[in-house]
């Protein structure tokens, strides 16, 4: 992978390590911290921050210099790719174990994407940031809104002690409906509107997003 100005390229390999080199072919840093075969390497936008994705179910956010800055932990297996979002500021992850990851720079994971059927090998970013494509050993990419789902099932999940003990209508309480258990779904009348909240929390979600 080349840094963005093209200055630098980084090289990933199955002994755990990944090298950073400048065009000249002369090696500028080695990046050591890994237990397992390096899969996958990515800049950040910003050319200032690494991403890589190794075999021992971790990816690792290095800076230009070769020091470690954080390890994203949460997939059970081998991850295979990496890939930032244009705007730098979430890093989507593929794993053997079927599930896309997304997480923010700091190493926090914000959201796991299943359907999948069998290991994710490849990730990327549509150029708005708002959709991800993924390719799995399935035969299948599947295409995800990641905006929309992501405040969907945030907001549905924020609101389900509402509607547990509220009965709110059908229209409304259909939009969680393959986000929620059935129980989740019904209780007693209340006069507050389900849609009130969810434009609330939409507006919430846009500068949690920014």
């Amino acid at each position: 992978s080349f840094s963005p100005d093209g200055e630098t390229f980084a090289t990933a390999s199955a002994d755990s390590t990944l090298k950073l080199w400048d065009r000249q072919g002369r090696e500028l840093h080695t990046l050591a911290g890994h237990t397992g075969g390096v899969r996958s390497v990515s800049f950040s936008p910003d050319g200032q921050t690494i991403d890589t994705a190794s075999d021992d179910s971790t990816a690792k956010l290095w800076d230009r210099e070769g020091r470690e800055l954080q390890t994203l932990s949460g997939h059970t297996t081998w991850v295979w790719d990496v890939s930032f979002s244009p705007d730098g500021q979430t890093i989507a992850t593929t794993s053997d174990d079927s599930t896309v990851k997304l997480w923010d720079r700091e190493g926090r994971e914000l959201q796991t994407l299943s359907g999948h059927k069998r290991g994710v090998r490849s990730v990327s970013f549509s150029p708005d940031g708002q959709t991800i494509a993924t390719a799995s050993v399935d035969r299948t990419v599947i295409f995800w809104n990641f905006y929309l789902d992501s405040l969907i099932t945030k907001s549905c999940h924020w609101l389900s002690d509402y509607m547990v003990n509220h009965d709110p209508p059908a229209e409304e309480k259909a939009l969680c409906k393959d986000v929620l258990s059935p129980s989740q779904l019904s209780a007693a009348p209340t006069q507050l509107s389900l849609a009130s909240h969810l434009q609330s929390f939409w507006f919430d979600m846009q500068a949690w997003l920014k």
